[in-house]
């Protein structure tokens, strides 16, 4: 991308426009309402929303997983499992 920016580094709003467009198809919400486009400033805070929602799940399972693996037999199988899991 750097390779098509103007001599003095700027990015164009081509390259803003398109950069808005591939994070818009990253996200749920903007998918499903199609091609209509939304403001730059509400996919941003969208996008913000989005990451919010996907740390507080990352963080939801990991206690989740913590109690899991507290209750198990850490030589079981079943710990075996969710070991290899985790390091795939």
């Amino acid at each position: 991308m750097s390779s098509r920016r103007s001599s003095r580094g700027a990015i164009s709003e081509e390259e803003i426009n398109e950069l808005i467009s591939k994070l818009q198809s990253l996200l749920p919400n903007a998918r499903s309402r199609g091609s209509g486009q939304a403001s730059t400033t509400k996919l941003l805070k969208e996008t913000c929303s989005y990451i919010k929602s996907l740390h507080r799940e990352v963080d939801d399972l990991s206690d989740r997983l913590s109690d899991l693996m507290s209750t198990m037999d850490h030589n079981s199988a079943g710990a075996e499992i969710i070991r290899s899991i985790l390091r795939s």
